[in-house]
């Protein structure tokens, strides 16, 4: 059975309980690495000057102390087999759903199980869907 190794067990702990409840079931199944928890202020503007955020601290979702976003791989990480990440982001949804937990992919952001629409594609990307 896959489990987390120590960075990936620190950035997972930055993260809300929920999460954190539905990476350590997924990691039973599914070998994964959390590559991003928490973002302070210096990453998530380095995140969005790279491209990989649209959004400037505070706005992420990742700058909330506990974070309600988290950067999931799966493992081995293959950058350019996006089947991969595809997969990965289907099983992690089921996941989700069977436990009551509400999350938003960054490959399909809409929720519309339609991957053609999306303009801004962040595949390791899962956020908590949280109403203020």
């Amino acid at each position: 059975m896959p489990k987390f190794g120590k960075r990936s067990r620190k950035n997972l702990e930055e993260c809300h309980e929920d999460l954190q409840m539905l990476f350590e079931a997924v990691v039973e199944t599914y070998d994964c690495s959390v590559i991003e928890g928490f973002r302070g202020k210096d990453e998530q503007d380095a995140a969005f000057h790279a491209g990989k955020s649209k959004l400037r601290f505070p706005e992420s979702k990742h700058n909330q102390n506990p974070s309600l976003a988290v950067d999931v791989v799966p493992y081995p990480v293959d950058w350019n087999n996006t089947k991969q990440f595809y997969h990965f982001g289907g099983f992690v949804k089921a996941m989700a759903e069977m436990m009551g937990i509400k999350i938003r992919w960054g490959g399909d952001w809409d929720g519309d199980y339609s991957f053609k629409d999306q303009s801004f594609h962040d595949l390791p990307h899962f956020e908590l869907v949280v109403r203020d």
